[in-house]
């Protein structure tokens, strides 16, 4: 995951005065540019989203508008109070065999006018209405009057069978909160984590920024706030991730689990086919309120192009092909046939034709993706060369819909040794060999050779939620629509008449290429073997006791993390919780900082032997009350760092020196997490088949001496835990950590007194929920369904 702190790729200009400041130059054209870029998407957009712009109207809507209004003028009435009269008086004088055709035309401008006039008028209805956060700040399980008759207004307003970017125009901006509210808030998180006099120290410099620095800044956020559709998201992808030159792989990149393949590729292509014809629906909160959508454009057909000082994103708008590299290969296959999409038995029966195919790699081919976990300066030199030597197969891969990767190796769970192979499972899906995945790829879909898949994931396009999505939609699709014959192949019959898929050619004389992709193959292997990863599922309890418990369960669970991070480090540290802010337009992540005064005290409470449990369960509830007091902040455009990266980027625009955002901007994060939601519940019963439920993903840590953590709530009785560490590292251990958080969350559970016979049943027998959880992976990585793994791929 990456980090604010990567943002930074330049440096300030300094006077010998200390500070040189320009109110005008960099900052304003770059302020220009982004609203620009913004409205460059709206009007490419322009015509294939007539439908979608018209929302909640619907083109029949201007139909009977101008129907009725003839209706009237046959009547002998006037809608438009001499407006049609006004208009018919503009209109050429065709003679007087023309004067009906006048009148029509008139009506038509006039319906066209009035009805454009009441779609604004919705729009800024719609608008309005969603910039209510109070439901969001409401205590779980009660709703005011207002959020009630808010729910019924944007029902009303809402319209029905929306398409995916159908509220893209109704979307509310996201605010530029407080500067006082935010140092006041940022002050409130480091409290934990600093000593008194670092503290004080800190407080004098955020004291001294507001009294200098700080309204100017914020003048600018506020002037690109009006201008262009987010005031910090497109900074947030150019800083963090397009800017930063260190390797995709392990520190950018994430991974996401499954277990069956077969016809997954078809159903990602038929994924591709809905979301171009926006027939996905927008995910609605409380069925209700639309989540910005802007990300799903970018899913297919995209690549991260290097560059020396920034990368860029590369988008197609349509590919018929996907990339696949197998035994250090790489192929071009056809995803279309006379303007149709393969079916699953002819892909299927294209990718045997790879794997059967005996040719050996060419010189170097084989570690040539290497390249692409190297770092971005020097991978942009070696494209350089390499574009004008190998241009035809370099286009074929950056310009396919996606990556494939055929494992020549199995993966997944094993009944011999079930820890130590889903460990080496999620490791195979963050780094591979090194050399075996297209970091640059939106995404790699890795198929090992028993059929079990993943994802690999580049970050810097979208966030988790949005591949998380499409991979439910593939999932569901290939298990509950598609299916297997009952040899195990996928349905239908192969085409004989399909072309051998291409084989590309990669001519590299070049020497310097050659070393280059040996040191980067050296540097992806350092890499990838320091990456530790460890993947166990909690099964003795999950999201429906924690809802007995009167509990929000994403804050149940950090709170835990809290404990379990105390117990391993013995000391508290800064956390990243990454929370959407797609309730707003163009709105990605926003951080909330779980490591609360609140949380400590309970953590303190649950290690001081002389505290009751009682004592300490009143602890834990006003800890969990903090979280989703900030979780809910964060999601309403009300957090802390993305207010302070903008303001910390202005003035680095500004040449505008500043101790404090320098300061802020220099924290690590030891601990970040995040929670990977299950999203599809329509697309089949989760409580009914818990086993088809992704078993999540996970990314490495941020932090040289840190842990990443992500985890899934799998149905209503299993959480799964990715934990990630360096293993250079001598604090920490992703093993010990896992440990850690078993042990917190029983002892979090036996506060409550339905939760006691959970601790007493896991210190009982270890051993017992070890087979437990064995025997639930085995059905999640398919063991026990043969027929759901196609023996081709």
């Amino acid at each position: 995951m990456a980090e604010a702190h990567q943002a930074v790729g330049f440096r300030p200009s300094l006077t010998s005065d200390g500070v040189e400041v320009e109110l005008s130059a960099p900052v304003l054209q770059e302020i220009y540019l982004s609203g620009l870029r913004s409205w460059k998407r709206h009007l490419s957009r322009f015509w294939n989203d007539f439908l979608t712009g018209v929302f909640p109207a619907s083109p029949l809507s201007w139909l009977f508008l101008f129907s009725a209004i003839q209706l009237a003028w046959f009547l002998q009435l006037d809608p438009s109070l001499g407006l049609m009269e006004k208009i018919k008086e503009l209109l050429p004088d065709w003679g007087g065999q023309h004067h009906r055709l006048r009148g029509i035309l008139a009506a038509a401008l006039f319906a066209s006018c009035l009805w454009g006039a009441l779609i604004f008028t919705l729009h800024v209805a719609l608008r309005l209405l969603l910039s209510y956060h109070g439901w969001l700040l409401e205590p779980h399980g009660a709703m005011s009057s207002p959020t009630k008759t808010w729910l019924a207004l944007v029902r009303i307003f809402s319209g029905r069978h929306p398409m995916l970017f159908s509220y893209q125009r109704s979307l509310p901006r996201q605010p530029v909160p407080s500067v006082q509210d935010t140092v006041r808030k940022y002050l409130e998180s480091v409290r934990p984590v600093l000593s008194d006099e670092d503290f004080d120290w800190t407080a004098v410099l955020a004291q001294e920024f507001l009294r200098l620095q700080a309204s100017l800044l914020q003048w600018y956020l506020r002037l690109k706030s009006w201008w262009a559709s987010n005031y910090v998201s497109d900074w947030w992808e150019e800083f963090v991730y397009l800017r930063s030159r260190n390797p995709l792989m392990v520190n950018s990149n994430y991974y996401m689990m499954a277990a069956r393949a077969g016809n997954a590729i078809h159903a990602l292509l038929l994924y591709r086919h809905r979301l171009n014809r926006q027939e996905i629906p927008p995910t609605l909160l409380m069925g209700m309120r639309p989540l910005c959508s802007a990300q799903y454009e970018k899913i297919f057909n995209t690549t991260r192009i290097p560059g020396v000082q920034r990368d860029y994103i590369h988008h197609l708008h349509d590919s018929q092909h996907v990339a696949v590299f197998h035994r250090g290969r790489f192929f071009r296959v056809g995803t279309h046939s006379r303007n149709s999409l393969l079916s699953p038995r002819a892909l299927e029966q294209q990718f045997q034709r790879i794997l059967d195919d005996p040719s050996p790699a060419c010189p170097y081919e084989e570690h040539l993706a290497a390249l692409t976990a190297a770092p971005r300066d020097t991978w942009a030199q070696v494209r350089t060369s390499l574009k004008t030597q190998a241009a035809e197969a370099l286009e074929v891969v950056e310009g396919a819909a996606f990556f494939v990767s055929l494992d020549a190796e199995p993966a997944g769970l094993t009944r011999e040794d079930p820890a130590a192979s889903l460990d080496a499972y999620a490791h195979a899906l963050l780094a591979g060999r090194g050399h075996d995945r297209w970091f640059d790829k939106s995404f790699t879909l890795i198929v090992f050779s028993n059929g079990k898949l993943g994802l690999s994931v580049e970050h810097s396009w979208a966030d988790c939620p949005i591949s998380g999505h499409m991979w439910e939609f593939t999932l569901a699709t290939e298990c509950f629509q598609l299916g297997y014959s009952a040899d195990g192949h996928c349905k239908g019959h192969p085409d004989p008449t399909l072309p051998q898929p291409q084989r590309l050619q990669w001519d590299l004389p070049d020497q310097q290429i050659h070393s280059s992709i040996s040191v980067a193959l050296r540097g992806a292997k350092i890499l990838s073997e320091n990456v530790d990863c460890h993947v166990f599922p909690f099964s003795l309890f999950g999201k429906s006791f924690i809802r007995r418990c009167h509990l929000s369960s994403d804050s149940f669970i950090q709170i835990a993390l809290q404990l379990a991070h105390f117990r391993d480090r013995g000391q508290f540290c800064l956390t990243y919780e990454s929370a959407m802010t797609r309730l707003f337009l163009e709105g990605r992540t926003e951080t909330v900082r779980s490591c609360t005064r609140e949380a400590c005290s309970f953590v303190r409470a649950m290690e001081d032997k002389e505290k009751t449990d009682p004592q300490c369960l009143a602890l834990f509830r006003v800890a969990v009350d903090k979280h989703q007091a900030l979780l809910k902040a964060a999601m309403s455009g009300q957090g802390v760092d993305r207010h302070l990266f903008a303001l910390y980027i202005v003035s680095r625009f500004l040449h505008l020196q500043s101790p404090f955002l320098t300061q802020v901007h220099s924290e690590q994060w030891q601990l970040s997490t995040s929670q990977i939601p299950v999203q599809q519940m329509h697309l089949f019963d989760i409580h009914n088949y818990p086993d088809y439920v992704s078993s999540g993903g996970g990314f490495g840590p941020a932090d040289e001496h840190g842990y990443g953590v992500s985890y899934i709530f799998m149905g209503d009785d299993m959480i799964t835990f990715h934990i990630s560490s360096k293993k250079s590292s001598t604090k920490t251990d992703s093993h010990r950590l896992g440990q850690h958080i078993e042990d917190a969350l029983l002892d979090v559970a036996s506060l409550f007194q339905a939760g006691q016979h959970f601790k007493r049943q896991f210190r009982g027998s270890r051993e017992e929920d070890s087979r437990r959880r064995c025997g639930f992976l085995s059905r999640q990585t398919g063991a026990s369904k043969t027929s759901m793994t196609s023996p081709e791929i």
